[in-house]
């Protein structure tokens, strides 16, 4: 077994969200409601998910970016604040009732004019994308919605990111399951079927990262 150096107990994990987290006000207050107001408060993710994104965005100069699967708009308003005042976040969502939170917080950060929310399944917006000519014109993807379609996910943003782009898919690890072969359900199946494909699919450069739930980093060769 591969040797591993940091056991994350609560007292650790504190200590990174304090000293490896710059959060914006608007981010926080978002967060933190969602987590005291949310019966589905689980689905967003956490703040140093949040802080990788906004350093993708920023190392890597997005200007286009797209996010399948909004919540209530925790991800997107981060990505977005990230970019300049230019850029442009497509997200993909299905429920006007959960994002309907991430809206208003979008306007008080003053960032819904970089924000396009389209709600319809996001293989048909992204499909719609690429028959627009949207292939390879996008810069950065985030994949955080049903885990069944993922693959299909992969597939379509390798269509519409430039060479170079970076997808980001949350949820790889899905609390252990993936990693215990007597767990069978159709997101487990999924998940476990899709990380075994990544890790030899040629298209793509590869890094699956312990951080939240597990997120795997992909590189459009």
């Amino acid at each position: 077994m591969s040797p591993r150096t940091l056991q994350l107990d609560d007292t650790i994990h504190a200590y990174l969200i304090a000293h490896g987290v710059r959060e914006p006000d608007a981010a926080r207050a978002l967060r933190e409601h969602t987590q005291a107001h949310h019966p589905r408060a689980q689905m967003q993710i956490s703040p140093e998910q949040g802080q990788l994104l906004d350093f993708l965005v920023r190392a890597l100069g997005v200007r286009r970016a797209i996010e399948v699967g909004t919540f209530t708009g925790y991800s997107a308003l981060r990505i977005a604040g990230a970019m300049p005042p230019d850029g442009k976040l497509l997200c993909c969502d299905v429920s006007d009732e959960y994002t309907a939170l991430g809206r208003a917080a979008w306007a008080d950060a003053g960032l819904a004019d970089r924000i396009e929310l389209v709600l319809a399944p996001a293989a048909e917006t992204l499909a719609t994308q690429i028959a627009a000519g949207g292939a390879g014109a996008w810069d950065m993807v985030f994949i955080d919605a049903d885990k069944s379609a993922y693959a299909t996910y992969v597939d379509q943003s390798h269509t519409l990111l430039k060479v170079g782009g970076v997808v980001a898919i949350d949820n790889v690890l899905w609390s252990g399951r993936v990693a215990d072969p007597d767990v069978h359900d159709a997101d487990t199946d999924a998940l476990r079927e899709l990380n075994a494909l990544l890790a030899v699919d040629a298209r793509w450069d590869l890094v699956m990262l312990p951080i939240g739930d597990g997120c795997t980093l992909l590189r459009k060769r």
